[in-house]
């Protein structure tokens, strides 16, 4: 059986205790912030993280692994491993998809890359699915062709708490951003194809959380769905009243809880909340 090495990047939402046990090799984005520059996961933890964009959320940025991070990390697998599953966040959002599959061209190293269209949690269960095929001693090309339908199966709706953060990071225009504050409007935001679009404008906040609510009924409905998260930008209190209320209605689905990559914070800001599930087929 071949051994497999997992790359993949710090916007997959997964701990660094899950990957230290499972050969998942996480390459972390950054995340810029007064001038300083860290690390996703390393040097700050995400709690950490969005404490300080409430502080300084004016300048915020992001910045992904460069080529050479990666190239380092093939050459060093090459020697290690028999080949490799590369899962990225998605190619409309981020170079990083690019330059892993340049980077493992350039090196010679057997690696599936696979764009994910999505990131955090949906893309962090596609890596576990695969693991645990891998484990369970499922053929490599059958592990890689199941990752690859997952995309379609994968979606993300995210709700920020206002629009001050997409103006900042150059997501919304100044004068889009105006008129949305003037007439009190909330952005539903979602996955098409990889990228983020406008699913919905609700002009008023608790119909917007109404809103979200009913897209998990919907999918529910559609899809009966075991198990979807919460992903939270530092506001783990209402994460956990959401998961109540959740648990309250669809009383057999599982309901997990994580804090939004900060990667994501960046555009969408402190409060933002968001729900997302990867679907059986």
């Amino acid at each position: 059986m071949k051994k497999i090495a997992w790359i993949t990047d710090s916007s997959c939402g997964l701990s660094q205790e899950y990957a230290a046990q499972h050969d998942i090799f996480i390459l972390p984005l950054n995340v810029i912030i007064a001038g300083e520059t860290y690390r996703e996961d390393i040097d700050v933890t995400k709690e950490e993280f969005y404490e300080l964009l409430q502080q300084h959320g004016d300048d915020a940025k992001t910045s992904q692994p460069s080529y050479g991070d990666f190239i380092q990390l093939y050459e060093q697998l090459k020697e290690e491993y028999d080949c490799g599953i590369a899962i990225h966040a998605s190619s409309q959002l981020t170079g990083t998809y690019q330059s892993s599959l340049s980077a493992s061209q350039m090196v010679g190293f057997d690696v599936e890359v696979i764009d994910s269209k999505i990131g955090d949690y949906a893309m962090g269960k596609m890596i576990q699915k695969g693991v645990a095929f891998a484990e369970q001693g499922k053929p490599y090309q059958m592990i890689v062709d199941a990752l690859r339908r997952y995309p379609e199966l994968s979606q993300m709706y995210l709700m920020p708490q206002n629009l001050d953060q997409l103006k900042k990071s150059g997501r919304l225009s100044t004068t889009q951003s105006l008129f949305a504050t003037l007439l009190n409007i909330h952005l539903i935001l979602g996955f098409d194809d990889g990228k983020v679009v406008v699913k919905d404008k609700v002009r008023i906040k608790k119909r917007a959380k109404r809103k979200m609510f009913q897209l998990i009924d919907d999918a529910m409905e559609k899809y009966h769905l075991k198990d979807i998260c919460i992903l939270h930008a530092g506001v783990v209190e209402q994460a956990q009243k959401w998961k109540a209320e959740i648990e309250n209605i669809h009383h057999e689905l599982s309901v997990h809880i994580q804090t939004l990559v900060p990667v994501a914070g960046v555009h969408t800001g402190h409060g933002t909340m968001c729900i997302a599930w990867l679907r059986d087929e």
